[in-house]
């Protein structure tokens, strides 16, 4: 009896211990989340000024939108703003086209133009330009769990020197 309360003891130590280590986790991937989706604004409203120079109607649409960033009504056409910071150190841009298992930015997005930041410069292209750059190029995607991510995407990784040939601006 003394080793089965010992036991159950454990037992529920142990469940403690795995539950503050999964809420910590979630804690920390929310943190994540919340962290890229500032930065990720920081560089849809610097692209917007840039835009809104020709433009002026231009606006980032509100809240969750998979088409596009920000829509420029006097060409009624949308801009998909992205950022890779981490290509600095890679030398490869991810472009992705699954997350969880559902079609996701490449695969879903309307935009006309998808403006990549890489740390650097904003790089602009069509979205054509970048499955043409797939396509020619025989490229295979990979899949992977990004930092932040709870979920496996899949993702094309190019290589700048290869992507960068297919810029428009």
């Amino acid at each position: 009896r003394i080793f089965q309360e010992k036991f159950n003891t454990l037992l529920f130590t142990l469940q403690h211990i795995q539950q503050s280590k999964k809420q910590t986790k979630e804690t920390i991937m929310i943190s994540t989340f919340e962290r890229d989706l500032k930065v990720g604004k920081k560089y849809e409203d610097e692209v917007l000024k840039l835009i809104k120079n020709k433009y002026p109607k231009s606006y980032i649409v509100d809240g969750y939108y998979k088409e596009w960033d920000i829509y420029i009504p006097e060409l009624e056409i949308g801009i998909e703003v992205k950022s890779d910071k981490k290509s600095l150190d890679t030398g490869n841009i991810v472009i992705e086209i699954k997350f969880n298992n559902k079609p996701s930015a490449l695969s879903t997005s309307k935009a006309a133009w998808w403006v990549i930041y890489d740390g650097e410069n904003y790089n602009w292209f069509t979205i054509k330009n970048i499955k043409k750059c797939i396509k020619e190029n025989n490229l295979k995607y990979c899949s992977f769990i990004g930092k932040g991510d709870t979920k496996e995407k899949k993702a094309y990784l190019i290589k700048k020197e290869i992507l960068y040939k297919y810029k428009t601006i």
